[in-house]
């Protein structure tokens, strides 16, 4: 019997990913895919449209969102949040506020950019020509190849060494306490995204792990691309020790150049359809005690 595989970590135009909604609906199901969760940055915008699809075709969307938190030490840490009211007026208001301080602060990247490009004597970047080639969402990965198309640099990595590093403006950050209640507050149920991206050093994760299923923490993301088989089995059994579900994904934004998949990162993991089965137990689970 063949095992049903889905990815659930997927970024679309929404925020920093190069394809549509519905352009990864088809990419999803060309994959043999049966689940995916869209998992934008801060934003839940195109959950509408990839179910809509979705439904068309027969390929389970679950809504998803990747949130920007930070934890003492650990600064911009990944949370995904599945199975939420995409309609929830605070959620909404929330990723409003942190959606308008990311617009502004792109522009103001681009902006900086745009003084060291002076500096050398080079004509500026069009910040509609860079919303255009975004398709949706402006971020630094599509700064990179708007520096690229005008043969400012050669490739991304020196787009980011020599003007997006430098020109970089702080991000904004959620307290990760607040930003698992945000989720579970929606309805859904809060994940700790690619671990190994954190620290790894399994003792530090042991005691962040344990820090955050204090604060509520739901899953951890044990499939990812930062894990190996023996992490990957390592994170499982970790998991488990807190009673927390499993779930995977391949963080797939669809960059020029990547060798990245959607639905096998790049190590060509496969990620089981029970992930799925898990979350929509934990989220029966909390309406039940609710």
């Amino acid at each position: 019997m063949t095992t049903k595989l889905v990815d659930l970590h997927i970024h679309s135009t929404c925020s920093d990913g190069y394809y549509s909604p519905e352009e990864l609906v088809e990419m999803a199901l060309k994959a043999d895919l049966v689940a995916i969760a869209i998992a934008d940055h801060d934003n839940v915008d195109g959950i509408a449209a990839a179910q809509e699809a979705g439904a068309k075709q027969g390929l389970e969307v679950l809504p998803g969102v990747e949130l920007s938190t930070q934890w003492y030490e650990y600064y911009d840490m990944h949370l995904l949040g599945y199975g939420f009211d995409p309609q929830d007026p605070y959620l909404n208001r929330e990723l409003g506020d942190f959606q308008e301080f990311r617009a502004g602060r792109n522009r103001q990247i681009i902006d900086r950019v745009n003084e060291k490009l002076a500096e050398e004597g080079r004509l500026p970047l069009d910040p509609d020509a860079v919303r255009q080639l975004a398709g949706g969402t402006i971020g630094r990965p599509h700064i990179a190849p708007a520096l690229r198309s005008e043969g400012y640099v050669a490739d991304n990595e020196e787009a980011f060494t020599r003007y997006l590093v430098p020109c970089n403006v702080p991000k904004r950050y959620f307290p990760v306490d607040e930003a698992i209640r945000l989720i579970q507050q929606s309805g859904g149920i809060a994940v700790l995204a690619h671990p190994p991206y954190i620290t790894r050093e399994r003792r530090l994760l042991e005691k962040l792990v344990a820090e955050l299923v204090g604060l509520g923490l739901d899953g951890i993301e044990v499939y990812n691309n930062g894990s190996n088989m023996e992490d990957t089995d390592w994170l499982i059994k970790l998991a488990r020790k807190h009673d927390l579900i499993v779930t995977g994904g391949s963080d797939f934004h669809g960059d020029p150049g990547s060798n990245i998949e959607i639905g096998s990162g790049f190590r060509g993991m496969k990620i089981p359809y029970r992930c799925v089965e898990e979350i929509r137990a934990a989220l029966e689970k909390r309406r039940q005690s609710a």
